[in-house]
C-alpha cells in the first residue's frame, strides 16, 4: 500500500496551504459566483468568538439585561452586514452578492435604531466603528486579501460592545470596563496575529516574531495591570504563540499535519478560558 500512502501524506501536507490560499483569494472566481448561498455565510469564522468574547465580558462586569440580546443581534447583523460588503467590493462581479447585503443591511438598521431610541448614549460607539469602518472599507477592493489591519479594525469594533452591553445593565463602572476592555482588546488582537502565524504567514518567520513579541508585551501588561489570575493565562497564551509555528513546522509534511481545524480548537479552549474566568473572578 504504499502508494495510497503516499497519496494520503501528500494530501495531508497541501491541506493547510489550501486552506491559506481559499480565505486569501478574491471573492470574485465564477466558482464563488456558481455557489451564491455561501455568501450568506462569510469564512471567517474567527469572527463569531471575536463578537461573543467582549459581549461576554460586557455581561461579567454587569449583570444580564433582555436589551443585551438586542445588542447581539445588531453586533451580528452588523457583522454580517460588514463581511458581505467587503466582499462585494472586492468582487468584480457583484450582482450575486446585492440580496444578502440588502436583507443584513436592513436586519441592522432594525436593530441599531431600536437601541439607539432606547438608549441615545449607545451613539457614542460611533466614535469608534465610524473610523474602523473606514479603515475596512477603503482597504477592501478587486484582488486584494484580507489583511491584518482590516482585522484589527474589527477587533476594535467588536470591544464597543463591552461598554455598550454593561451600559444595557445599568450604570457603567468605568474602572471596570477599562480592565475588561484591556483583557478582550490584548486577548483578541493576540489571536489575530498568532492564527495568521501559522495559516496566511505560514513560514514567516518576521511574521512569527511579531506574533510572540506581542504576545510577550501583552503578558507583561497584563501582569502589572488584571489580577493574577489573568496574568497567568495571558502568559499561556504566549506560550500557545510560540508553540504553534513550531508545532507546524515539526508536523509540516507528515500524514499529521498541523490543520486550521486544530488551531481553531487551540483557540476555542484559550477563548472559553477567558470567559470563563471573566465570569469565575470578574475584573
Amino acid at each position: 500500500m504504499p502508494g495510497f500512502t503516499k497519496a494520503i501524506e501528500k494530501r495531508a501536507r497541501l491541506s493547510l496551504p489550501r486552506y491559506r490560499d481559499l480565505v486569501n483569494a478574491p471573492a470574485d472566481p465564477a466558482k464563488d459566483e456558481a455557489a451564491a448561498p455561501r455568501l450568506w455565510a462569510p469564512r471567517q469564522h474567527g469572527a463569531w468568538p471575536m463578537l461573543a468574547i467582549p459581549l461576554l465580558l460586557g455581561i461579567s462586569i454587569s449583570r444580564f439585561d433582555s436589551w443585551q440580546l438586542v445588542l447581539a443581534g445588531a453586533a451580528t447583523s452588523g457583522y454580517l452586514m460588514s463581511a458581505t460588503a467587503q466582499t462585494w467590493r472586492r468582487a468584480r462581479k457583484r450582482r450575486k452578492y446585492r440580496s444578502a447585503l440588502l436583507i443584513y443591511s436592513l436586519v441592522f438598521a432594525a436593530f441599531s435604531l431600536t437601541l439607539v431610541i432606547s438608549h441615545p448614549a449607545l451613539c457614542l460607539a460611533l466614535l469608534v466603528l465610524i473610523p474602523a469602518a473606514a479603515v475596512t472599507v477603503r482597504l477592501s477592493r478587486p484582488g486584494r486579501s484580507k489583511g491584518v489591519t482590516e482585522s484589527l479594525a474589527q477587533v476594535a469594533e467588536a470591544l464597543v460592545l463591552i461598554p455598550a452591553a454593561a451600559y444595557l445593565a445599568g450604570p457603567l463602572d468605568d474602572s471596570r470596563v477599562a480592565l475588561a476592555t484591556l483583557a478582550a482588546g490584548l486577548y483578541l488582537a493576540g489571536t489575530v496575529l498568532a492564527v495568521r502565524s501559522v495559516i496566511r504567514e505560514r513560514g514567516n518567520s518576521r511574521f512569527t516574531a511579531l506574533s510572540v513579541g506581542y504576545h510577550t508585551i501583552a503578558a507583561i501588561a497584563a501582569l502589572l495591570l488584571l489580577p493574577g489570575a489573568y496574568a497567568v493565562l495571558f502568559v499561556a497564551l504566549a506560550v500557545r504563540a510560540l508553540a504553534l509555528p513550531i508545532a507546524e513546522r515539526r508536523l509540516a509534511g507528515t500524514a499529521h499535519p498541523l490543520r486550521p481545524m486544530g488551531v481553531g480548537m487551540v483557540e476555542i479552549v484559550a477563548s472559553v478560558c477567558l470567559v470563563g474566568l471573566c465570569f469565575a473572578k470578574p475584573l
